[in-house]
């Protein structure tokens, strides 16, 4: 893989780790509150911030399920067990 492609797969929202996603959706935020957007930037930042929220509630959402699988193995030391899909829950 080369370097360029690297960087957009990197630039993408789902490839960011959640405190810089969650800086940026902050970032754009601030930016569409001052009311000094043009509608079209203000539509481009709204979509965007969209995606890096619903990057950031799927990263916690793994966190949380990771948590949840911590158990202890047979010396007693906290292990995580694998994530297992629950087809049950899927939509």
């Amino acid at each position: 893989m080369s370097k360029a492609s690297k960087a957009v797969d990197a630039a993408k929202p789902e490839n960011l780790p959640f405190e810089e996603a969650l800086k940026k959706l902050e970032s754009i935020v601030e930016s569409m509150e001052s009311g000094d957007l043009p509608l079209e930037t203000l539509l481009s930042r709204f979509e965007e911030g969209t995606r890096l929220a619903k990057v950031c509630q799927a990263k916690l959402a793994d966190a949380e399920l990771k948590i949840q699988k911590l158990e202890t193995n047979a010396a007693g030391e906290p292990a995580l067990t694998p994530l297992t899909p629950d087809l049950s829950e899927a939509d």
